[in-house]
């Protein structure tokens, strides 16, 4: 039984420092400027950039395939916040990728849903909550307000609310004299 223990022991301390090795000879490291851009956004995945979330937008800028200014939830703050880290000029939102709206919430009016998982579905961050032919809810403090939800929604029982400024979520406004300079 105690040659059993040593040679598990043994075989379990050679196959760590092999892990160990492999883990430093074979690290992958990240992009920086990605993992900065990738901070800067909103994070809301609701690809109105064009790409299917924030993670391949931030990739997509620091490669230079994609543009700054393509994310209306970020708004003209995360444009300018983009623009410093990278060193270029300040552009206004394209206008194609949609306008920047006040921060919201999905709202399912719950006598009203079927039940058909269509939300459940399209939800990039897990807000919704039910069980399929049970009514949905949407889990408040988990929804980004990217309206994906909306568009497979059959009976037209989700409404966007807009979140109402207070204490926790309330920023500073960019002074008028301020807005479209760089």
């Amino acid at each position: 039984m105690l040659d059993a223990i040593l040679v598990m022991s043994g075989l379990a301390l050679f196959l760590g420092g092999v892990l160990g090795y492999a883990s430093i000879r074979f690290h992958v490291q990240g992009n920086a400027l990605v993992e900065k851009i990738d901070a800067i956004l909103p994070q809301t995945q609701c690809a109105q950039c064009g790409f299917p979330g924030c993670r391949p937008y931030a990739e997509a800028i620091a490669e230079g395939r994609a543009d700054i200014n393509q994310c209306p939830p970020g708004g003209d703050a995360n444009i300018h916040k983009l623009a410093d880290l990278l060193g270029v000029e300040f552009k206004p939102l394209n206008a194609s990728h949609g306008e920047p709206k006040p921060k919201s919430v999905a709202f399912i009016d719950e006598s009203t849903c079927i039940g058909c998982t269509l939300c459940l579905q399209a939800c990039p961050v897990d807000a919704i909550c039910g069980a399929p032919k049970q009514m949905h809810t949407i889990i408040a403090q988990e929804c980004t307000g990217c309206e994906l939800c909306i568009a497979p929604c059959p009976v037209d029982c989700i409404f966007m609310i807009p979140v109402q400024e207070n204490i926790s979520n309330w920023k500073w406004k960019q002074p008028a004299y301020l807005k479209g300079t760089a």
